[in-house]
């Protein structure tokens, strides 16, 4: 039987439907509106998931939700910091009126994309993961001992927030420094601009990549900066939690060896330690299915 599931973030919504196996048969998306008020964002997740049930015949096994945080297990609500309209919303109550009669499982988007990774992509056969996606923001999610781990409240993994530079920029979630004011697209971008990189008003972390592709020093720094402030972080978490792999997925990620060669380098300078030595670090396979796919393996579990 199907597993419905549900992705939803600050830019788009999606849904979708997975097998046992976890092929993804299904799949819908629509922007995530913005300038509206909670229940008209309801309104396109309600069709969305409609949309699956009638894919699926009208019977699913279960609902996996990805949502973007904070989120609160316990109550099951969201408070996305990319959707404002949404505050403490009753997410998983309201998912489980429209689909009444199988189990509704909520997580976090970064746990989510790390479940799917671990089930189907990149991850296969680790036994502590830490799935990332670097792109407007920093995201991530951990697997331990083939499980989700949540935490206290189901906001563990929200290693965008580790502190890089304590007298760093301020962060949008309130802190000074995080990795996210560093390595993120529109950071590297920022940076880059503020020491002299000449480029159109729009430009992005794609001409960035294709400026730093080129040869051009201040965009290429600007990866090396972002790579640095990453493989920091991933030293630290990587203490802490006792890593053997890390999935980076996302936007940024795409920029391949740019971001990945830099970054190795510099996680070996950091994570010394003997039981760090085999810490291993890959681009997600998934894509921006990771995020549906996971939340399918959490109504599974």
């Amino acid at each position: 039987m199907l597993t419905l599931c549900l992705d939803i973030g600050g830019t788009k919504i999606a849904a979708g439907l997975v097998d046992d196996v976890g092929a993804l048969v299904h799949t819908a998306t629509c922007p995530t509106p913005a300038g509206v008020d909670e229940e008209q964002i309801w309104a396109a997740v309600e069709a969305l998931i409609r949309d699956g049930l009638h894919a699926a015949g009208g019977v699913v096994a279960g609902v996996g939700i990805a949502s973007a945080g904070p989120v609160d297990l316990a109550g099951g609500t969201v408070s996305p910091i990319n959707i404002p309209a949404w505050r403490g919303f009753p997410l998983q109550q309201r998912v489980s009126a429209v689909v009444p009669g199988v189990r509704v499982r909520l997580g976090g988007d970064g746990v989510c994309m790390a479940l799917g990774e671990h089930w189907q992509g990149a991850g296969r056969g680790a036994g502590f993961l830490l799935g990332m996606v670097v792109s407007t923001g920093v995201g991530g999610g951990l697997v331990l001992e083939g499980l989700p781990y949540d935490g206290r409240t189901g906001n563990a993994g929200h290693v965008g927030h580790v502190v890089v530079d304590p007298n760093g920029r301020g962060c949008a979630c309130g802190g000074r420094g995080c990795v996210e004011t560093v390595a993120s697209g529109p950071s590297m971008v920022r940076w880059a601009r503020e020491n002299g990189w000449s480029a159109p008003p729009a430009a992005s972390a794609k001409e960035l990549a294709d400026a730093a592709a080129t040869g051009d020093p201040l965009a290429l720094a600007a990866f090396q900066r972002g790579a640095a402030a990453l493989a920091a972080m991933i030293a630290s978490v990587g203490a802490v939690c006792d890593l053997d792999l890390v999935v980076i997925g996302g936007g940024v990620a795409r920029s391949g060896p740019l971001l990945f060669d830099p970054l190795r380098a510099a996680l070996a300078e950091y994570a010394r330690l003997d039981f760090l030595t085999g810490l291993r670090v890959l681009p997600a396979e998934l894509g921006g299915n990771a995020g549906l796919v996971g939340a399918a393996r959490l109504a599974g579990l």
